[in-house]
């Protein structure tokens, strides 16, 4: 299909289609490039999360199913809470949107609400751009380029959702080669814990929310206890396993 150009139809509907001289070579080189451990995705340049399809690169974390289980959290939340507040009276802020995945599904599943995302990469917020465009839902995101919340109106927002990094250096070792050698390392890694990222977004996303106000994250299947210490002060923390059992995501509402 990345070969050709075409859709799994085609390929089905064309079983003695030879290829040129050309596809035979692009072909051979993308085989070159998976035996060389460059992950499929940054091959073809297109990976599928929540049955859209974004464009990503080395610059942005490949989006995978387990970020799904974000989605459903949020808008689980948001179906709770809709009698006291509409949803098209939500304010999100996505923080590391990188490919943009969470804040472009989140704006696809709520039409209405006001999403924003933040992007400390340049290299990264330009494929979320590009994505939001290709989904026509550029009009819809407010694009911030800064570090995790630094900037952001304080207790203007109804959620706070990240998938950021969570994955200790002393970890390293455990992490598929692919990832760790093509992905980018400050999406991956939070430094020497694993902690370091979530230990500073937990502070300013309780500056950033409205009273009553939520934040969703995805986290380390290891480090459900830690985080759930760090969110104490917090009201309903709720720590959510994804599909194999593996804790996930955390979510928990301000006071």
């Amino acid at each position: 299909m990345f070969t050709l150009g075409c859709d799994r139809a085609y390929l089905y509907a064309h079983p003695e289609r030879k290829l040129s001289v050309d596809e035979q070579h692009r072909y051979d080189h993308a085989l070159g490039e998976r035996e060389r451990g460059v992950p499929t995705q940054y091959i073809t340049g297109h990976q599928e999360f929540w049955g859209m399809d974004f464009i990503v690169s080395p610059a942005v974390l490949i989006p995978r199913p387990e970020t799904e289980h974000v989605i459903e959290t949020v808008l689980e939340l948001v179906g709770v809470g809709r009698a006291l507040l509409p949803a098209d009276s939500l304010r999100i802020v996505d923080v590391g949107t990188g490919s943009g995945c969470i804040a472009l599904a989140l704006a696809k599943e709520l039409p209405r609400a006001e999403i924003h995302a933040t992007e400390i990469s340049p290299a990264a917020l330009e494929i979320a751009r590009a994505n939001a465009a290709r989904h026509q839902l550029e009009a819809r995101i407010h694009f911030h380029q800064t570090d995790l919340l630094q900037g952001l109106e304080r207790g203007g927002f109804d959620f706070v959702v990240s998938n950021p990094p969570y994955v200790g250096e002393s970890e390293e070792d455990h992490v598929q080669l692919e990832v760790r050698k093509y992905e980018p390392r400050n999406a991956v890694f939070a430094g020497a814990t694993g902690l370091e990222a979530i230990e500073r977004l937990i502070p300013q996303a309780r500056e950033t929310l409205k009273a009553e106000g939520w934040l969703v994250m995805e986290i380390g299947g290891t480090m459900a206890g830690r985080v759930s210490e760090l969110l104490a002060d917090w009201s309903d923390v709720r720590i959510s396993n994804d599909l194999q059992g593996i804790p996930r995501v955390a979510s928990a509402r301000t006071t």
